[in-house]
């Protein structure tokens, strides 16, 4: 068995009662084609013998750490503490690493010693549906991978970003008090000191659980205006993009028949601090919104 003395890279997993899709995802990173890791599993509170599992996995590169954490923004940032190598990785308990995914994702750090953040692609499953998230393969300045991240022309998730541990005690990890759009609010903070180099390789697999708050249809508003209210600097810069936000959504909502979840999420833009765009303003943000972003995409995500 590998040891752990000096591990290469760390991945970190926060899990809360997900005992079955978490073993998926620790097996998925003990088997990699690059040994030299270290798995940090934090449960936050499980209560469903995801202890136990996991205690069964003689393997010592494999770190359960279990507590309270208040989240699994709080329980990523413990396992950023514990980490023990100068790269960090993510993988959430739902999904799982092809694999190659940690040998390549090293290899674009030890080929370039100045590359702090890298993005990857990956293969999204949905209702038995799969879909191409697929990065064009470019380095983004910190000014560009703002925008990018305003715009939304690249695809992110949490188990797509790997960093140095370094640069994630620098901004201070994860903000606890955001619990949607946590990864987008992380890379933003990241994109104030340093770039991103985009990796087109789709190198884990994205699962669509039924019990994800990324995936829920209502709360988008208030979560979008959770994350202006903690980059109010995005509305002064890009003053096109957030009432494009908001609008697509409500558009969105009205085109699939969610006619109160429609009025629901311009009611809570209407009583944001962070927002509160009238119609008029929507309209108008959404023409110019779109144009922008369109002129961006090139820059960013294309289809796959």
């Amino acid at each position: 068995m590998v040891g752990i003395t000096e591990p290469l890279i760390t991945v970190i997993t926060p899990t809360h009662n997900r005992r079955e899709t978490v073993l998926r995802a620790v097996e998925s990173v003990l088997s990699q084609s690059m040994p030299r890791l270290e798995h940090i599993v934090v449960d936050d509170g499980s209560t469903d013998g995801t202890e136990a599992s996991l205690a069964r996995i003689r393997d010592p590169r494999l770190i359960y750490v279990g507590a309270k954490w208040r989240g699994a923004n709080a329980a990523r940032n413990a396992g950023i503490e514990r980490a023990r190598a100068p790269v960090v990785t993510f993988l959430d308990s739902d999904d799982v690493y092809l694999p190659h995914r940690l040998e390549r994702t090293l290899s674009w750090f030890e080929d370039n010693p100045a590359l702090q953040v890298l993005i990857s692609s990956f293969v999204s499953l949905k209702s038995n549906r799969a879909t191409n998230c697929v990065n064009r393969e470019v380095f983004l300045s910190p000014t560009m991978l703002e925008r990018a991240l305003v715009a939304q022309t690249i695809f992110i998730a949490g188990s797509a970003i790997t960093a140095r541990r370094e640069a994630l005690l620098g901004i201070g990890g994860y903000d606890s008090d955001i619990t949607r759009m946590q990864d987008r609010e992380l890379l933003l903070r990241l994109a104030r000191r340093f770039g991103a180099q985009l990796s087109g390789d789709m190198d884990w697999t994205k699962y669509n659980s039924e019990n994800s708050i990324s995936g829920r249809r209502d709360g988008y508003v208030e979560a979008y205006a959770n994350l202006m209210g903690k980059h109010p600097h995005i509305a002064r810069s890009y003053p096109h993009i957030p009432p494009y936000m908001i609008s697509r959504q409500i558009i969105a909502d009205i085109l699939r028949g969610r006619i109160p979840e429609a009025i629901a999420g311009y009611m809570a833009n209407r009583s944001s601090t962070a927002l509160g765009y009238s119609l008029p303003e929507l309209m108008h943000g959404y023409v110019r919104g779109r144009r922008w972003r369109r002129d961006l995409k090139k820059l960013g995500a294309r289809p796959a």
